[in-house]
């Protein structure tokens, strides 16, 4: 009997830490980004490029935070990810650039007004805290801030990778099938029923698992406090 305790509890135990640790949906336990100092509410696999985007949508201040990761098809090569105020595809696009410069990776905006127009710039809509950095599998993530409008729920995004830089001037990029659909439509907000939506979380600390996380752990610690009981009444 002793020997089917240990066991059962294991399991049990087991359980409970799956109960409580942070939600995340399938893709994202393979989707880390680097020193993992930063936290958001959503990841998702884009369907093209090998990119991914990691983002949290504030819908308090209408602000939408984002990690965009993608390889460049060269090694000295650019990637960019960029919202379209106006319609899909890349004309109209307010985009986020990386590249390295002299060794260091740098982001730049570009306003895309058309496919033989591409000027570095300010965008329509405010940017900040723009980083980027370059990993060891050979990616570069670019980390920003962006202001959204008060009433939106989708975004039209856009993103795509380069083979280089001359002049300062990004390159441009291949026209393959991959590179031509790599656009897409962004949820900020989940339709939970019928006139009603919810934005999405507000970031996890990173010494605090926030409140629903809380709730899930006190729920989980009364089950497994529950099975515990009940096995040491019967074995």
């Amino acid at each position: 009997m002793g020997s089917l305790f240990c066991p059962s509890l294991i399991v049990f135990f087991s359980l409970w830490l799956t109960l409580i640790s942070p939600s995340h949906s399938i893709n994202c336990s393979s989707l880390k980004l680097p020193g993992g100092i930063r936290h958001y509410s959503n990841c998702t696999e884009l369907p093209t490029l090998n990119s991914t985007l990691h983002f949290t949508y504030n819908a308090t201040n209408s602000s939408l935070f984002i990690a965009f990761s993608a390889a460049p098809s060269n090694a000295d090569g650019w990637i960019a990810w960029a919202v379209n105020p106006t319609a899909t595809g890349m004309a109209g696009s307010q985009a986020l650039l990386a590249f390295k410069n002299k060794g260091s990776m740098v982001v730049k905006t570009y306003n895309i007004s058309s496919y033989r127009s591409i000027v570095e710039g300010k965008l329509s809509f405010d940017v900040w805290d723009l980083e980027a950095e370059a990993t060891n599998d050979g990616k570069m993530v670019i980390y920003g801030s962006l202001k959204v409008g008060g009433s939106v729920e989708k975004l039209n995004q856009v993103w795509q990778v380069g083979p280089g830089v001359s002049d300062g001037h990004p390159m441009k990029h291949e026209f393959g099938k991959a590179n031509l659909g790599s656009w897409g439509e962004l949820k900020l907000v989940e339709k939970v029923s019928s006139g009603s939506s919810s934005p999405a979380p507000s970031p996890v600390p990173h010494n605090d698992s926030g409140d629903g996380s809380r709730a899930r752990e006190i729920y989980a610690g009364f089950w497994i406090l529950a099975l515990v009981s009940w096995l040491v009444s019967v074995l």
